[in-house]
Parts: structure tokens; sequence; C-alpha cells
């Protein structure tokens, strides 16, 4: 009887899998920058690509020279970190994304400026 009950516990088990959204399958990874990393010059870089909700960008920079800052569209736009920003110093960062408009930043002095952001649209 043992074997039946273990029969039945894997087919509930397959079954939840298939019936259940799994989000973590269909996510991707994304090294923000490519080879080169999180530096300056990188605001072109989502250009081209797709991405989905729950998509995980890796941001790769030495830490003591930059960091990476989750703002919204008005930190974009200036340049600025409004007040409760998440900022990201580990030089390793990875940071899912959520649906609709994603923006990030460095802000240490003057990096924004030189095109150290990006705008990602998750959909």
């Amino acid at each position: 009887m043992a074997v039946g009950r273990g029969s039945a516990v894997v087919a509930v088990v397959l079954v939840l899998c298939l019936v259940l959204p799994c989000d973590i399958v269909d996510a991707a990874t994304f090294t923000v920058g490519g080879a080169s990393g999180w530096t300056f010059n990188v605001v072109g870089w989502p250009k081209g690509k797709r991405f989905k909700a729950g998509d995980v960008l890796v941001f790769n920079y030495s830490p003591s020279a930059h960091n990476v800052v989750a703002v919204n569209k008005a930190g974009y736009n200036g340049c600025t970190t409004p007040r409760g920003s998440k900022v990201y110093q580990t030089g390793k960062d990875q940071i899912k994304l959520v649906k609709g408009a994603n923006y990030f930043l460095c802000n240490f002095p003057g990096h924004c400026q030189s095109g150290m952001k990006i705008a990602v649209t998750a959909t």
C-alpha cells in the first residue's frame, strides 16, 4: 500500500506544478552593460531587449566606484535620488523587475549625468 500512496503524492505534486503559475521558470537574467558591466554610457543598453516582470537584472561594478539606486521616473529624468529610494552597493546586485517601468541610476556625483542610468519596461 505504501507504493500506492507514494504514487498518489507524486501525481498530486505533478498536477500542482502544471496548474500553478511558475514565474521562476520564465524569468530571464540580464547582465546590465554586458561584459563591461554597470558603467558609464549604459543608458542605451536596454534597447532591443524584451523584459518581463520577474526577470533579473545583474549589476556588476566596483562598489568603491559606483552604486545602483532604484528610482522613480522623476529621479531618473532629473538624476536625483528621491527619499525612500533603494540603494544597492554590493557590486554584484541582482534586482527583480516589476511589471511596468523600472528606473535605475548611479548616484555618485556626475555618474548619472554621464549616462550611468537605465530605464527598463517589463511586460
